[in-house]
């Protein structure tokens, strides 16, 4: 079986800055991943070279054993790559009910799992605001919104880039929830996020990035093995 991700040897530059080096990742079917690392180390970027958003200079991407190196962002979504950026960009001007229902659509597969009502249940806080327009939400219910689009498109794969950003504590523990429920759902994921105890508790394998470069791969539970690998490069 081919693997749903297979990156390899991934380099981007933007301009002269050379971001990733030599990057691997490798996402099974029903495989969670945690993206770790600190801030400005080349998580997003890996990301964005996924799904189309930022050429590769080198490697390859394949997605079920096709290669989809510098593929364009559409091309990439419908192998059923589904992915929540940082800043989340739902359409404002759009109700919460109009952005969901603009992203319907049958998987990979033709599988229609993650209805209009399922996500209404998954997310009650946005079956209450149904009407109201994107940029009325906030921040959290904003996420919630993003996180329910892409659900709605039912996807294999769902990307997750800094999911619980800046949000209250209680709408971050929300937050957490779904991405359990989506791991039981059996949709894969790639979570990038800063609170690597969460993360852990819903992840299988884990990668560390340092300056574009990977430090770390493998189980979590190898990774929670090594307290001075999260000290060093987690800061924690």
């Amino acid at each position: 079986m081919n693997a749903l991700i297979d990156a390899r040897g991934v380099h981007t530059h933007y301009g002269q800055s050379h971001i990733l080096r030599g990057v691997n990742l490798r996402i099974e079917a029903g495989q969670t991943i945690g993206l770790m690392g600190r801030n400005g180390m080349g998580k997003t970027t890996l990301l964005k070279s996924i799904v189309g958003l930022v050429k590769p200079s080198g490697g390859q991407v394949q997605v079920r054993g096709r290669d989809m190196t510098g593929a364009t962002p559409y091309a990439v979504a419908r192998e059923g790559i589904a992915y929540v950026p940082e800043g989340r960009g739902i359409f404002g001007n759009l109700s919460v009910k109009e952005n969901l229902v603009m992203a319907a659509r049958p998987g990979t597969r033709g599988q229609r799992e993650w209805t209009y009502e399922r996500v209404l249940e998954t997310f009650p806080r946005l079956a209450e605001r149904l009407g109201h327009g994107g940029q009325q939400l906030s921040g959290g219910e904003q996420q919630m919104l993003t996180i329910g689009r892409a659900l709605m498109t039912n996807p294999d794969l769902l990307i997750l880039d800094e999911a619980t950003e800046g949000l209250a504590p209680l709408i971050a523990r929300e937050i957490w929830r779904i991405c359990g429920l989506i791991r039981e759902s059996g949709i894969s994921s790639v979570i990038v996020d800063k609170n690597w105890k969460h993360v852990t508790q819903i992840t299988d394998r884990n990668l560390i990035l340092v300056k574009g470069e990977v430090v770390f791969e493998g189980a979590t539970s190898e990774l929670l093995a090594k307290p001075e690998l999260l000290a060093l490069h987690l800061g924690v």
